[in-house]
């Protein structure tokens, strides 16, 4: 007997969403006469973490599961009395539709030391027999409704530095988004200025990275992971520099995950001022990153007025 679950993608991308119908068949394959007991199909989705840690001789390994749903239905046809249904030998299929819950759920997510998991799993029953099962994994992405009032949100900072080892002056800069959230494979628009009254020359550097964040038993593990990097050519000393930089987010990078008790991923920009001999003046502003497709979402906002000028 060979037992498989297939569905049916309802976009390019294949994802599905809060409220999605999920349509399929579970593939059931005989090479004779067989009488089953029960078929279903279960739809589920939980998230999990563990690493481990070292504390002097020992090691700990921290965990933690949360679960989201798990929704099982009768798929098989109802012939003989006793409610089963004898397959001839060949194969056959069996259609099924799911309604995935409208819950807050995290989009699916693989990260260093935790996930967020959404399966399909088909279990066929016959009399005096293991059951049989087949799993497949689904892509879920979580509506950002929640995100979207912060995401319009604009961003600026100040910051200032002295430059003294072998030098004199200072070097500062000032950082302005147009706003915080921005979709997957987006560009993202720098603006600001950057002044350098020292007698040092200063590089500046743009930076998008992924934090992710796990926790479990009171404890928490982070892992930092860069996905944008550049830099623009020197400024001489008393440079003075409009910015207008252009970044451009990774279409494949995970959505912004706030909304699970167990993992966090987050985004930020890190602007820096790299000048030799100094502590490197830093900006780090936060960062929303939004599922593609819901640009009508995003037009229903309405952004902050902000009273930055260049």
């Amino acid at each position: 007997m060979k037992l498989s679950v297939e569905y049916d993608a309802i976009n390019e991308l294949n994802t599905f969403s809060n409220g999605d119908v999920l349509a399929g068949q579970v593939i059931v394959e005989v090479s004779k006469k067989t009488t089953i007991k029960s078929l279903t199909i279960k739809a589920k989705g939980k998230a999990s973490v563990v690493w481990t840690e070292t504390h002097g001789d020992h090691q700990v390994t921290y965990w933690d599961n949360e679960k989201y749903f798990s929704q099982t239905e009768s798929i098989l046809p109802k012939e003989n009395k006793d409610g089963s249904f004898t397959l001839s030998g060949g194969r056959h299929t069996f259609a099924f539709v799911v309604q995935l819950p409208l819950n807050d759920m995290p989009s699916s997510f693989k990260g260093e030391s935790g996930k967020v998991e959404y399966h399909l799993v088909a279990q066929l029953n016959r009399t005096l027999r293991v059951p049989c099962k087949a799993k497949t994994k689904f892509s879920f992405v979580s509506r950002p409704d929640a995100l979207l009032p912060v995401s319009m949100s604009p961003q600026y900072e100040v910051k200032e530095k002295d430059v003294t080892f072998f030098a004199s002056g200072k070097i500062s800069m000032n950082i302005f988004l147009e706003k915080t959230g921005y979709q997957q494979g987006e560009n993202l628009v720098v603006r600001g200025e950057i002044v350098n009254s020292s007698t040092r020359k200063i590089v500046p550097k743009y930076i998008i990275y992924q934090k992710q964040s796990f926790f479990a038993q009171g404890n928490r593990t982070v892992h930092t992971t860069n996905i944008v990097k550049e830099k623009e050519a020197p400024l001489s000393s008393s440079t003075r520099q409009s910015v207008s930089k252009i970044l451009t987010v990774p279409s494949g990078v995970t959505p912004t995950i706030l909304n699970c008790r167990i993992l966090k991923v987050e985004y930020r920009l890190k602007v820096i001022l790299d000048v030799s001999f100094t502590k490197n003046p830093v900006i780090k502003l936060p960062l929303v990153i939004l599922p593609g497709g819901i640009d009508e979402a995003m037009k229903k906002q309405q952004p902050q007025k902000s009273s930055w000028t260049s």
